[in-house]
């Protein structure tokens, strides 16, 4: 068994098409958090049409950017699925990977076998479990088994099977821009306002821990929220256009996160080093507290800005003048004082008009 604690692992919805040639990003967050060197993964290319090539790329991929091991477990039907012979190398696993292929073949070979199950129970213990294009689809509950592209969504665009059901309350697509699966997607939010549905492009993965989604790689994640959606799903005929308004629509980039229960964008953008953050806390915290001295004693912040520009413009004036510069009136002082004797050189000048 494996030594994995601390609760359900991290889910890995890829978009297909994830770089395998240069930077690797999305493979290679996969394999961090599968344990990096000792990532024991098990590749489950069940969904493609190719033979055992498809494991050796696999192979070669997550062992060169630093797993542990990798082999290759492929069910090709439910009685595999139920065979312990297939299941055990489950048990020690601390990735799982599902290849893309056919998702409708995916999901009728491993959703409701004990297969299916020893994913779910590894994902449970720890496991990072990820796919790349049919192999993300099956992660959701409610899994696209088919489906029509185009950007208008209609009756009957697509179809839904069941998914292994560790992305609650969600469909999950992918290829989802550069194979135009918008109008798929948000005709099946219309017609089941209170899943989310998320759309992955490729070359990226929606990483899911816990109810937070993180995006990495190239591309986008699109995310349609229905909650308040007005369609008339119910009630389109055949292939037609379907009403969608008022859905929410979220386009996030690399480094974005989101919250899936709350259905709330939580932060993009790349977040400091938590040393970087503390020290601009303890800066803040330094200007708040003078600013209160400043108000105790009754002078105007500004008078601080003013004097400390003056400064500036004085030193400036007194310094020598280089070969060939002409500064006219450079020792002339820049205002004439108007203090009286004894007069406090901390409090600002009052006989003078305020600059």
């Amino acid at each position: 068994m494996s030594e994995l604690q601390g609760g359900p692992g991290a889910l890995f919805a890829i978009g297909g098409a994830e770089d395998k040639l240069k930077k690797r990003t999305v493979l290679q967050e996969f394999v961090e958090a599968a344990g990096g060197s000792r990532a024991r993964i098990v590749v489950v290319p069940t969904a493609s049409a190719l033979g055992p090539d498809i494991v050796d790329v696999y192979r070669a991929l997550f062992a060169a950017l630093g797993a542990e091991s990798v082999v290759g477990v492929r069910p090709e039907n439910r009685e595999d699925a139920d065979d312990p012979a297939f299941i055990a190398p489950l048990h020690d696993a601390t990735g799982i990977f599902m290849t893309g292929g056919n998702q409708l073949k995916l999901a009728g070979v491993v959703t409701g076998t004990a297969f299916g199950r020893a994913v779910t129970a590894a994902h449970a213990r720890g496991a990072a479990v990820g796919g790349t294009s049919a192999g993300a689809s099956i992660l959701a509950e409610h899994m696209i088994a088919f489906g029509r592209s185009g950007a208008t969504p209609r009756q009957r665009m697509s179809q839904l099977s069941g998914g292994l059901g560790l992305v609650q309350g969600a469909i999950v697509d992918q290829h989802f821009a550069q194979r135009n699966r918008y109008g798929r997607l948000l005709s099946l939010v219309a017609q089941s306002p209170g899943l989310l549905g998320i759309g992955v492009d490729e070359d990226t993965a929606a990483v899911v821990r816990g109810t937070h989604l993180e995006v990495v790689g190239r591309g986008a994640v699109t995310i349609f929220d229905g909650t308040r959606i007005t369609s008339n799903a119910h009630n389109a005929k055949r292939s037609e256009p379907i009403l969608a308004s008022g859905v929410v629509l979220h386009v996030l980039p690399a480094t974005a996160t989101f919250d899936l229960q709350n259905r709330v964008l939580l932060s993009y953008g790349p977040q400091p080093p938590a040393s970087e953050i503390a020290e601009m806390a303890a800066a803040e915290a330094d200007l708040r507290k003078l600013a209160k001295e400043i108000a105790a004693e009754g002078v105007s912040p500004r008078y601080y800005a003013e004097r400390k520009r003056r400064e500036g413009r004085r030193t400036k004036a007194t310094r020598p003048a280089a070969a060939g510069e002409s500064r006219p009136g450079a020792t002339e002082p820049l205002y004439r004082s108007t203090q009286v004797a004894g007069a406090d050189p901390e409090l600002p000048d009052r006989t003078r008009p305020e600059q």
